[in-house]
């Protein structure tokens, strides 16, 4: 299988680990660039998704990232270490990012003691992964512009998150939630979910 995209402004190779379904769209193989899972499957996008410009899958050597059929992921920014999983028909907009983990510790002395290693090595810094949380999004999900969901937050179907949000904790099926930090707005109802 040819591991290049046509057109692509960037010369890099998807990864062989990533696996896209034939009808799946991305923009650019520059949206991998540091995409660095071992795992047999480290990437997953299904039929209909698409991946446009901005994407990054940043993705450490045990993290994996599964995104369902027809999704679509506009200028996110993955952070993953363990798991990230958004079902089918989600929608995620620009400016987005998404994180299983905050590679660092949250003790401040354990923080600027990793720093002083940083500055001391001269080489570019690798955030180790610290008690990486797995994120679960589920079918038919909204999340709007420059939100931020943290690491354990469990999303379930038809939610719909308003724009810069921060999202913690446990979002219930269709719920709208928005805020910082992300608080219940109301549910949506039978006559709002049904298709015209």
């Amino acid at each position: 299988m040819n591991r290049t995209i046509a057109g692509d402004w960037h010369d890099g190779v998807i990864p062989e680990n990533v696996v896209m379904h034939p009808g799946c769209y991305v923009e650019t193989s520059y949206s991998f660039h540091l995409c660095r899972s071992r795992r047999a499957q480290g990437v997953v996008l299904g039929e209909g998704c698409s991946a446009y410009l901005g994407c990054m899958f940043d993705i450490g050597e045990r993290g994996s990232f599964k995104a369902g059929r027809c999704t679509l992921l506009n200028g996110l920014w993955l952070i993953c270490d363990s798991n990230v999983s958004i079902g089918d028909y989600g929608l995620v907009s620009w400016n987005v990012v998404i994180m299983d983990n905050y590679r660092a510790p949250r003790d401040a002395a354990a923080r600027r003691a990793m720093l002083h290693r940083f500055a001391a090595s001269r080489e570019p810094a690798s955030l180790a992964p610290v008690d990486a949380k797995p994120v679960s999004i589920g079918n038919n999900v909204w999340i709007g512009f420059d939100c931020c969901i943290l690491p354990g937050t469990v999303i379930e179907d038809g939610a719909v998150i308003g724009a810069r949000s921060v999202v913690s904790g446990h979002v219930p099926a269709y719920a709208v939630y928005a805020g910082n930090p992300a608080r219940f707005v109301r549910r949506l109802v039978n006559e709002e979910l049904r298709a015209d």
